[in-house]
């Protein structure tokens, strides 16, 4: 077994959870109320952050960078991830039987390769 693989999936793992962690306290600083963390709607896709702003349900989708050698945090919102972010909040207002209700997508990209560190929050993404 290649244990270089498991090692390397669980530290990027790691640096989305803590991502993730810094996006949700930025977002409850903001006074958004965090409703649920990491949904997953079967192979539909996950969504990062699910937060209330007020009367708004929010998707939020996480991106974190060390470097820009493959882009900003933003230019992994692909068109086909978009689609799967859809799909997952679609199911997670099915599951949740929340048929009218006002929602929208946030962004929160962490720029590790900036010095400080820079955290962006795109309201209304896409």
């Amino acid at each position: 077994m290649n244990t270089n693989r498991r090692t390397s999936a669980n530290n990027t793992r790691e640096k989305g959870k803590t991502a993730e962690d810094l996006a949700a306290e930025y977002l409850e600083n903001k006074g958004m109320v965090i409703v649920r963390r990491n949904f997953h709607f079967g192979r539909e896709g996950e969504i990062d952050i699910i937060a209330r702003d007020g009367n708004v349900l929010v998707f939020v989708e996480v991106k974190s960078r060390r470097t820009n050698e493959f882009g900003t945090p933003e230019d992994g919102i692909t068109f086909a991830k978009r689609k799967y972010l859809r799909r997952a909040a679609e199911g997670y207002l099915y599951v949740n039987k929340l048929g009218d209700c006002e929602c929208r997508f946030d962004f929160v990209g962490i720029d590790y390769a900036k010095n400080p560190a820079e955290l962006r929050h795109i309201i209304n993404a896409f």
